[in-house]
């Protein structure tokens, strides 16, 4: 895990708003109109019939179709570009809080419905004080940007990445039981302490410590996500306890 010497990290891409976005843009890009020629034949106006004054009538009612279908899917676009962005948190490329709930309560529902197996995992950085403090909070930001970034390399597409705020991260594993997620939290805790970090020359030491909560239908998206903290406490604390 690099950081430049300049100050910046490289930068964390991909994320469904960016995909929303580009769908947005590429919505908006005009679209050819049929030729009164064409449109005539479909709706079966003999050629004869085709004069100049019916051709042009129908060029023009077909270019105000085409620009009404233009605006709706522009709108439409935007719309989930928008949602997209709403969802997303400000700093990575990850679910926000708010979001990440939103995911959690789903995936213990389709637990509760066809009992498949669900965890959440709960990371926080460690001395993330420490470092805006002595380095300034842009290298704060930085090291949440890699954490979130290996958080994203090693997990599943079916899995579900958050930011829960300030230094605190969320992973969520479907069809995961309490041991194997257990043991997937220990691996991303490794690989984020196996990773070098550098500011502006200066070595930053990034550990996190975790908890894991076993999902279950009758629990509510929030106490299991609290659930899940009190056990990143209790390591925190130097215990390895899950619940």
């Amino acid at each position: 895990m690099k950081v430049s010497k300049t100050g910046g990290a490289t930068p964390v891409t991909g994320g469904s708003a960016v995909r929303a976005e580009t769908a947005y843009r590429n919505a908006a890009q005009p679209q050819p109109v049929p030729r009164a020629e064409d449109v005539a034949t479909v709706m079966g106006i003999p050629e004869s019939e085709l004069t100049p004054k019916v051709r042009k009538a129908l060029q023009q009612l077909m270019a105000e179709v085409y620009s009404l279908r233009q605006e709706v899917e522009e709108a439409r676009q935007r719309a989930g570009y928008l949602e997209q962005l709403a969802d997303q948190d400000s700093l990575a490329p990850v679910l926000n809080r708010r979001a990440f709930v939103r995911e959690l309560g789903r995936m213990a529902a389709f637990e509760e419905r066809y009992g498949a197996a669900g965890a959440v995992l709960y990371f926080d950085v460690n001395d993330l004080k420490v470092i805006n403090d002595t380095h300034g909070h842009a290298a704060g930001d930085a090291v949440l940007k890699r954490v979130c970034e290996v958080l994203l390399r090693d997990t599943r597409a079916s899995d579900v990445v958050g930011r829960l705020g300030g230094d605190e991260f969320g992973v969520i594993l479907a069809q995961s039981g309490l041991d194997a997620a257990a043991d997937k939290a220990g691996l991303l805790a490794g690989a984020i302490a196996a990773e070098e970090v550098v500011w502006e020359g200066a070595p930053l030491h990034v550990s996190v410590a975790y908890g894991v909560h076993a999902l279950s239908g009758d629990q509510q998206a929030d106490d299991a996500l609290k659930a899940a903290d009190r056990a990143m406490y209790a390591n925190k604390r130097g215990g390895r306890e899950e619940s």
